[in-house]
This record gives structure tokens, C-alpha cells and sequence, in this order.
């Protein structure tokens, strides 16, 4: 029999589930939350019992049993820094995500919610690559000042999911791989990928990097500390320049990089010159990546909505085509690469680590 598996991927404004069956798609639904009925819950782990809920809900519907799972998987929260791989639930993990060790977002549902289901069924509980996911080269740690550490927050799941992807069609297994990946959506982060590890990323969150439909990436840091010393702006508006209100949004004033990509191809000037910047930036990123590398990559691959662009990815092969082969996979794959967790696990090619 097929082995069953659930996957949970909560965002700040929706609850994704699927359900598999090996491979085979038994369900997916996205379950849309709107902001009124949200902003009753103080807090992220407030909304747990109502999440949960739904969840089971749809899973009945459906006719689906909560207790016939054969694993349970959500999407990684802000934990404490870790390396990737596939992690079990267990009561450090769900401490540190009902406190939010790292931060709050709506991920820290996923594995507490995946712990509830899984129990029923006696199933393992898990998650995979989060976006804390650390495997900083020690170089690559160094910023320029101790007070300042580099950090690894990035797009960890679809980068390593797209990277494994790209090593099967080329015949080798991601562990003797090396691939730069350029995950390109609301945030945009580049990572060196090197047997299996990621040894250099930038913190896609909120200050490294190519800036993307909504963050501003790297800016001249004394023009930066001016500004917050400027009496103009207080903290939580410099913090939105950098995260929400910066990239596309600052300059064009929208975060639809579809809108952006047809007010470009309609004549805009500015819109243009600012979508050509992003590949510019992105394709420069990747070059500095190729460094890190020595040179020796077996691929270039580019992911995320934006991937979705033929005319971004054109832009940025033109400029890095001469470093190696550029593979596309437009999108995020969340959902898949869950499941593809799951099932490594499941089938004994890895083995759940422990979180302490």
C-alpha cells in the first residue's frame, strides 16, 4: 500500500493541506483566512485551536480520517538556526515554536499542528528545511564587524527541493553536487549549494542581497545609518523600507511583479530600467556565488514565482550563461517538497533528526 502522508503549510494569510497517497495527489486545498478573522487572535500560537479546526474539517469533508496517516509533515517555523534535513516533532522543537525562539510567523503552526494530527495515527510527526536552516561556510559568517554575524534566513525548502531535482536529471545525487540557486519571489535569496550543504546565502529577510518586489536587499549601509539617525523615520518604518515597502513597491509603488514585468513591456521607462536592475542585481549575486564555487558548478538554477518571467530569466542568463548550464523551475513547490521529505523518511533514504 501506498504510504499516506498529510502536509500542513500555514501562511500569514492562508492554511495550505495536502494529502498523498506515495505521489499520487489525493487532495490539495488552500483554505483563504481573511484579516477580520484573524485579527481577534493576539498572537500566532493563538490561532492554533482555529487552524486545527479547519483543518480537520476539511480533512472530513473529504472523507479523510485523521488517523490514517502514515506521516505528518509542516512547514518549518523560526526555530534556532539548524542544518537541513528532515526533523521530528518533539517537545524541545514545539517549545521553542509556541515562544517563537527565532520569531513569530504563521509557520510555527505547522509542526504543532502536524504533532496533533500525527498522534492520532500513531504517525511520525515532521519538518523540513526551514527558513532557518544554517550551513554557513565559517567564512562566510564574517561580516566586516563581530557585532554584526552574517545569518542564514532563506528560501531553504524550494532551494534545496529544486537543487535535488536538478542533481536526479543530471544523473548524481545532491550530496556531490554544486549548483547556485536563485529563488526569486516576494523575497529573493541566492545560494551556493555544495554537497549538500548551503555554504553561503544572503539573509533574504530583511537586508541582503538583490532586492525583490518588496525588499529593498543591500543598501549603502553609512547613506542607511543617516537615514535612521535622520529624526524623519522611526525604527518599525525603517524596518518597513527594508521588508514590505521597499523594491518594486518603492520604486513603482506595487509588489506584483506580473504588473511591473507588463508596465515594462507597455513602454514604462521606469518600470524597465527598475526590472532590469533586479536581474542585474540577481545575475551579480549569482556571479559573486560563482567565486565561492572556485568555478566548479554543475548548474545555475533559477525558481520562485518571478521564475515564471521568460523576460527576467532571459535578462539574467544573458549575464551568467558563460559560468554554466541555467535551468529553470518557475514556482515554489512547497507542498512537493514536503511530501518528498515525508516519503525519504518513510522509505529509510534519511533518517528524521533530533531537535535539542
Amino acid at each position: 500500500m501506498s504510504e499516506r502522508v498529510l502536509v500542513i503549510n500555514p501562511g500569514s494569510t492562508s492554511t495550505k493541506i495536502a494529502v498523498f497517497e506515495g505521489s499520487k495527489e489525493i487532495l490539495n486545498e488552500t483554505i483563504r483566512h481573511d484579516a477580520a478573522e484573524l485579527s481577534r487572535f493576539e498572537s500566532i500560537t493563538d490561532q492554533y485551536d482555529f487552524r486545527s479546526d479547519i483543518i480537520k474539517e476539511s480533512l472530513s469533508k473529504e472523507g479523510i480520517a485523521p488517523d490514517g496517516f502514515d506521516a505528518v509533515i509542516g512547514r518549518g517555523g523560526l526555530l534556532k538556526p539548524i542544518p537541513g534535513g528532515v526533523w521530528e516533532v518533539n517537545e524541545k522543537m514545539r517549545q521553542d515554536l509556541r515562544r517563537g525562539v527565532s520569531g513569530q510567523h504563521a509557520s510555527n503552526l505547522g509542526g504543532l499542528i502536524a504533532h496533533e494530527i500525527a498522534e492520532a495515527s500513531g504517525a511520525p510527526s515532521l519538518i523540513a528545511d526551514p527558513v532557518v536552516v544554517d550551513e554557513l561556510h565559517e567564512l562566510a559568517r564574517l561580516s566586516g564587524h563581530p557585532e554584526l554575524p552574517r545569518m542564514s534566513i532563506f528560501h531553504a525548502l524550494n532551494q534545496k527541493a529544486v537543487a535535488r531535482r536538478a542533481a536526479e536529471e543530471l544523473g548524481q545525487s545532491y550530496e556531490e553536487t554544486s549548483f547556485i540557486v536563485a529563488h526569486m519571489g516576494g523575497g529573493v535569496s541566492v545560494g551556493a549549494h555544495k554537497n549538500g550543504r548551503v555554504i553561503d546565502v544572503n539573509n533574504a529577510l530583511n537586508g541582503e542581497g538583490p532586492f525583490s518586489p518588496e525588499r529593498s536587499g543591500t543598501l549603502p549601509a553609512g547613506q542607511l545609518v543617516e537615514l535612521c539617525f535622520s529624526g524623519t523615520y522611526e525604527k518599525k518604518q525603517i524596518m518597513k523600507m527594508l521588508k514590505g515597502q521597499g523594491g518594486f513597491m518603492a520604486y513603482l509603488g506595487t509588489a506584483d511583479g506580473r504588473e511591473v514585468e507588463e508596465r515594462a513591456s507597455g513602454g514604462d521607462k521606469e518600470a524597465q530600467l527598475v526590472f532590469e536592475a533586479m536581474a542585474y542585481q540577481v545575475a551579480k549575486e549569482i556571479g559573486a556565488l560563482s567565486t565561492v564555487l572556485r568555478g566548479r558548478i554543475d548548474g545555475i538554477i533559477l525558481t520562485g514565482g518571478l521564475a515564471y518571467s521568460e523576460h527576467l530569466n532571459e535578462m539574467i542568463k544573458e549575464r551568467v550563461a558563460h559560468l554554466g548550464k541555467v535551468l529553470v523551475y518557475p514556482g515554489e513547490g512547497e507542498i512537493e517538497a514536503l511530501r518528498d521529505a515525508a516519503l525519504r523518511v518513510l522509505r529509510n533514504e534519511t533518517k528524521a533528526q533530533e531537535y535539542e
